[in-house]
């Protein structure tokens, strides 16, 4: 009895073992390659869905818009409803300058702020509580940065203005350019950051002339971005800007910096885009349309100047 128990368990172990090996055979090569197959047609189904969606759409807006750019459309005021001819120039050049003075306001902040998260804060608490705000802030619907700048600047000051545009459109900028900073700057190798100090350099100059010179492109290629990013917002100029038939008196409207509505493309294109009128209409596909080839031509231009960095 006693020698033919362990032969009788080791059955039993046999046995009992057998389903488990069985589920731990490999699926068949056939298999694998269909499933591979599967998941790469789903994928190459999907992106080429959405690029189709958007030359869709980009085609539309060529379409109806092309009609609307001509000289008018850059030099003349809108038209007064009901009537022909006009332009977007007002609108045009105070989108120009909210969006400068809004990177103005944001990009040498966050440049600052994105250096130090990465030079000099790291891992300190305070670092990770302004890397925690600014992830938050960038996922901050605009709507809420434009109801925020209206309640602390707009309704104070009992008037909309081009400035107040400009903050609202800075603090959207701001938290992108820091952490865009932080992220390439930490791209950098740190043998460059050893190597200047060991020769003695004080951490501020190696910084500056070691680190942020190397990171020199994609640096320049996150503040276009972050330029970008605002240039087609509309939400935070409805509630501080506003819109405007006339051109610029001053830097931002007829009452000077601080006040005044301001014309700017977005909000022009938005209210355009609801008259009964083909001219009104044309001239805000034809708003739609500049937006449209600003941002993907600067967005272009930037990885071209890009690639040309890595190549030099």
């Amino acid at each position: 009895m006693s020698a033919s128990a362990p032969a009788s368990g080791h059955s039993l172990r046999a046995d009992g073992g057998a389903p488990a090996l069985a589920a731990l055979r490999p699926r068949s090569h056939a298999r694998r390659k269909a499933v591979d197959l599967l998941i790469k047609i789903s994928a190459w189904a999907a992106a080429w869905f959405g690029i189709a969606v958007m030359l869709l759409i980009v085609w539309e807006v060529v379409r109806r818009g092309i009609g609307a750019i001509d000289l008018a459309f850059f030099t003349e005021l809108p038209p007064v409803v009901g009537e022909e001819g006009g332009g977007l120039g007002n609108a045009i050049l105070g989108t120009l300058v909210i969006t400068t003075v809004a990177a103005l306001i944001a990009l040498p902040v966050g440049f600052l702020g994105g250096v130090w998260l990465a030079e000099f804060g790291r891992n300190g608490r305070i670092a990770t509580g302004v890397r925690m705000v600014a992830n938050v802030n960038m996922g901050i619907p605009s709507i809420v940065v434009g109801v925020f700048v209206f309640a602390a600047l707009v309704k104070p000051l009992q008037h909309y203005s081009g400035f107040a545009g400009s903050i609202a459109l800075a603090f959207i900028m701001l938290p992108v350019m820091a952490r865009t900073t932080e992220d390439i700057l930490n791209l950098v190798p740190n043998e460059l950051r050893e190597s200047g100090l060991a020769m003695g350099v004080p951490r501020w100059r190696v910084t500056l002339g070691v680190v942020i010179r190397a990171a020199r492109s994609g640096l320049i290629t996150g503040a276009v971005l972050a330029t970008v990013r605002v240039a087609g917002e509309t939400a935070p100029l409805l509630l501080t800007a506003l819109s405007s038939p006339y051109w610029l008196d001053g830097l931002f409207g007829p009452e000077g910096f601080f006040g005044g509505p301001t014309a700017n493309l977005t909000k022009t294109v938005y209210d355009f885009s609801g008259v009964p009128y083909e001219r009104m209409q044309e001239l805000a596909w034809g708003g739609a349309l500049l937006i449209i080839v600003a941002v993907l031509g600067l967005n272009v231009l930037m990885r071209l100047i890009f690639q040309r960095g890595k190549e030099w």
